[in-house]
């Protein structure tokens, strides 16, 4: 009897082990080795027939020593409890009505970790069990992701920490001795509380933004930008706080294409690379918006695109570095914020189907790049 219903070539005997384990045990004409996650799939004996690439990689035991082998021999699996699964889940001897095991952690020998489900597959409801279909996964990406998240929550906690002891302690100080203090001490003290509210508030958007980006869920408002005016309203602003009006050059070519772009996130992506600029860099800071050839694949060469630069002057960033400018909780050799910034930049950027870099800036310091499509959007065509 073959493992399938069909007697497609290829496809495995359950009567002996067979030599190769590129045969369809499936019957859809797939190559089990094309296949992401692990595969081994038993006959209704229990013996392998199928062990892929993924499951070698993932479990690190060699093909030829898994197929034909009882399931629970060639692949040994303990539960977290150090019992072994095979016998607690006994696929062919167990109720009839179970059709297999949802995906848990699982221990090979060695306590090596993997990602396990099953299906058990039968003729009929109620039937024998004619194949188990087992699935692996490698944890490690799992691993990643609580890590990052954990991460995340650490560095939340620790930045809301500081503003909101700031804000109850002078609340609490102006509550219990107002009339101490004059007016003078009173609006320093408001102030405070007000500019670590407005901290509190910019932690809670960024997290908001992440969330977001992760899911893919960023919604882009598209509106007609001007983008050199966005550009010089920033300026303005640090000449205004006390930056001198001479650190910085704005160049602009014109004519520009018609941006549309969600206005509030260019000026997010805006005052992060600038601030960077101004904190982090040194000497002039240097602002170009151009014309450039779309990022997107198919729109051709023609300038479709607006490109804006923002260099600085200062020591830049080394080169091993370079890769990890855009991720989670880089902060570069300066200690200060969330470390989240740049991540969230690079989320709206590509939100908005353009592209985002670093390297150096030709007075060496740091350059970041992005470039934005500007295609008219399809509802107002």
């Amino acid at each position: 009897m073959s493992v399938g219903t069909s007697s497609t070539p290829g496809t495995h005997r359950t009567r002996r082990p067979p030599a190769p384990r590129h045969g369809d045990p499936t019957g859809l004409g797939i190559d089990p080795d094309d296949l992401p996650d692990g595969l081994v799939v038993a006959d209704e004996h229990g013996r392998v027939v199928c062990f892929n690439a993924a499951a070698v990689r993932i479990t690190a035991i060699p093909a030829e020593k898994a197929l034909g082998q009882p399931l629970e021999k060639a692949l040994p699996l303990e539960d977290l409890e150090g019992r072994r699964w095979w016998q607690l889940t006994d696929p062919y001897g167990g109720l009839a009505i179970r059709t297999g095991q949802p995906e848990r952690n699982l221990l090979l020998h060695g306590g090596r970790e993997v990602l396990v489900s099953a299906k058990y597959v039968r003729t009929r409801p109620t039937g024998p069990v004619r194949r188990v279909v087992v699935t692996l996964r490698d944890t490690e990406a799992r691993r990643r992701t609580e890590r990052s998240h954990a991460e995340l929550i650490a560095t939340v906690a620790h930045e809301l920490r500081s503003p909101l002891t700031s804000v109850k302690g002078f609340t609490a100080t102006l509550l219990a001795k107002w009339e101490r203090f004059t007016d003078d001490q009173k609006r320093l003290m408001l102030e405070t509380v007000d500019a670590d509210a407005d901290r509190v508030t910019r932690l809670i958007a960024e997290l908001l933004d992440i969330s977001r980006i992760d899911s893919g869920r960023l919604e882009v408002r598209r509106q007609l930008v001007d983008i050199g005016a966005a550009v010089g309203r920033h300026v303005q602003a640090y000449v205004s706080a006390g930056q001198p009006a001479d650190r910085f050059l704005v160049r602009i070519e014109q004519p520009l294409p018609e941006l549309w772009a969600d206005p509030d996130k260019i000026d997010q992506v805006l005052s992060n690379l600038i601030e960077n600029a101004v904190r982090h860099g040194e000497g002039t800071v240097t602002i170009d918006v151009m014309p450039a050839p779309s990022p997107r694949e198919g729109d051709g060469a023609e300038k479709t695109a607006t490109s804006v630069t923002v260099c600085d002057e200062g020591p830049g960033i080394p080169e091993e570095f370079m890769n990890r400018v855009f991720t989670r909780f880089w902060r570069g050799s300066k200690r200060g914020g969330t470390g989240l910034g740049l991540y969230i930049v690079k989320g709206i950027v590509e939100a908005h189907g353009g592209v985002i870099t670093v390297g150096r800036a030709p007075g060496g310091g740091a350059q970041f790049r992005f470039v934005l499509p500007v295609g008219t959007p399809a509802h107002l065509l």
